[in-house]
């Protein structure tokens, strides 16, 4: 139904698909990861019954928020992507979008999700200015650090924040920064697994990234921060009085990074890049362990 929808925008406008891809829309995998996080928010800010109009904000925000990420990320990356094989063919690097056209499709997509933000309330309002500012400046990072993939978690993990205080009208408390940080650990763990696809060719042209960084240690540093990171869960989890389905989506994202660390011990660029995708069912299991335990409990 999806691919359905896409081709239908297609015939719109021959340079259509050209935006889409921009857009990273034919590419679902960053929704995914984006999507489930918050969810898992919203799901235990609301215990267990969101509001249809907050769900309805957020899936849509996330929709929209990644897809500016892409735009801007791109944009930052124009120079550089056509020196490596998998991004040489994307529209900015082949010439197909010119750069004030992703700038000003970036300004209406922020545009687009700072309106559905004002359907809540000021406190989440204000911690949007937040995210915006986390999402502009990741793509820069990589030039300047070796840890841009700590900044994409926190960009990836705002959506949380912003899910609780939609939710109570309140700061979120001290255990949702649980969640916090053990979403962004897990980012750093999935988007390491992903450089380590473009390694070789990050490292002719001077990007930094983790990958770089961890050398031949990623994959153990990478399986660590996945163990953190089900570890905070889990402390959330006890502190949210989540109970045996939840301990059963820990399980289920455990098994899938046992999986990634097994799959990837050749270190070839497309069992990485499998490994990368595969988080998404992690992110869907805990969502799963969340509803389940709100619904059944």
């Amino acid at each position: 139904m999806y691919t359905a929808l896409l081709q239908s925008l297609n015939r719109l406008h021959p340079r259509t698909w050209d935006f889409i891809q921009l857009m990273r829309l034919d590419k679902p995998i960053g929704i995914y990861l984006l999507l489930w996080p918050t969810l898992w928010a919203l799901w235990v800010a609301s215990k267990g019954v969101p509001d249809f109009k907050l769900l309805l904000i957020f899936t849509l925000g996330v929709l929209l928020m990644r897809a500016a990420g892409c735009v801007i990320n791109d944009y930052a990356d124009r120079e550089f992507d056509g020196h490596v094989s998998r991004t040489r063919a994307r529209p900015l690097a082949s010439g197909k979008i010119t750069a004030r056209e992703a700038l000003t499709l970036f300004a209406a997509l922020v545009g687009l999700s700072f309106v559905l933000v004002l359907f809540t309330n000021l406190t989440t309002i204000a911690l949007s200015f937040g995210g915006l500012a986390l999402a502009a400046c990741y793509p820069f990072m990589k030039r300047y650090t070796f840890y841009p993939q700590v900044v994409l978690g926190a960009a990836f993990s705002w959506g949380m924040p912003m899910a609780f205080t939609a939710a109570t009208g309140e700061l979120p408390p001290p255990e949702a920064w649980l969640l916090y940080l053990a979403n962004l650990l897990w980012t750093v763990a999935y988007d390491t697994y992903y450089a380590m696809t473009d390694r070789e060719d990050d490292l002719k042209i001077g990007v930094k990234s983790t990958a770089i960084l961890f050398g031949e240690a990623d994959r153990v540093i990478i399986l660590t921060l996945q163990v953190l990171a089900l570890l905070c869960l889990g402390l959330a989890g006890a502190r949210f009085a989540l109970g045996s389905w939840f301990l059963l989506g820990l399980l289920g994202a455990a098994a899938c990074f046992a999986w990634e660390f097994w799959s990837t011990r050749q270190r070839e660029p497309q069992a990485c890049f499998a490994a990368f995708l595969h988080n998404h069912w992690a992110g869907l299991a805990i969502f799963l362990g969340i509803v389940a335990d709100y619904a059944l409990r």
